[in-house]
């Protein structure tokens, strides 16, 4: 996904109808409203009707959290940077991120949008509930919250500085993704799977170009 021009303004257009265009943006209020009571919902179901102990649900709940990581790191490396000579495959690419690389100041198109995202999440739920049957009610809402914090993280590493000294190498390996090598660097909520996997920027030896950093970064409203 290589561009002429990094666009610093305005977002890309990715339907000719102005209704499915709609139905690509969103808030991240609006996905964090849309899971937390089913999050909450379910962990009490886990606990009230299923009748698991509460080690047992947090447990299993962080398990979740932790598998999040994973499929984001895959997920990032081989979807929603699939390289393909097929234009049906490129433009399912750009739909899907690629835009965001060519606009990253757009901050509507940082989450999933409502309406695609609750028909990934169900086919998802579906497929653990098969997999894992009860336990699902459980891991499945850990694995949505570290999606929330995935989209959060992306979210403050577009719009501020990081807040503590200890989180700059996971906002740097993010920024150089963008600006420096998109085949490097595909953890944004962690840099766990970039280690394992060899994909992480070796940090010493990578300079710190703060006027690119600046275009990757949200505007600030005046």
């Amino acid at each position: 996904m290589k561009f002429e021009k990094i666009h610093n303004k305005g977002q890309a257009r990715l339907f000719k109808s102005d209704y499915l265009e709609m139905l690509t943006k969103t808030h991240p209020l609006v996905i964090w409203g849309m899971y937390l009571p089913v999050i909450v919902y379910m962990l009490y179901y886990s606990g009230a009707k299923l009748d698991y102990p509460t080690t047992k649900i947090i447990l299993i709940f962080l398990g979740g959290m932790f598998f999040w990581t994973f499929f984001e790191y895959i997920a990032h490396r081989f979807i929603f940077h699939w390289v393909s000579d097929n234009p049906r495959i490129q433009k399912f690419a750009y739909t899907l991120h690629g835009n965001h690389h060519h606009y990253p100041r757009d901050r509507q198109r940082l989450f999933m949008p409502p309406v695609p995202s609750i028909i990934i999440a169900s086919a998802i739920f579906g497929l653990m509930y098969l997999i894992a049957r009860q336990n699902a009610f459980m891991f499945f809402p850990g694995f949505i919250l570290g999606y929330l914090m995935y989209g959060s993280m992306h979210y403050a590493i577009h719009a501020w500085n990081p807040p503590f000294k200890w989180m700059k190498p996971l906002w740097r390996n993010h920024h150089l993704h963008h600006y420096k090598n998109e085949h490097n660097g595909f953890g944004v909520s962690s840099t766990i799977w970039d280690h394992v996997f060899g994909t992480m920027f070796d940090l010493k030896k990578e300079k710190e170009d703060k006027e690119k950093v600046k275009e990757l970064m949200f505007e600030r409203k005046k």
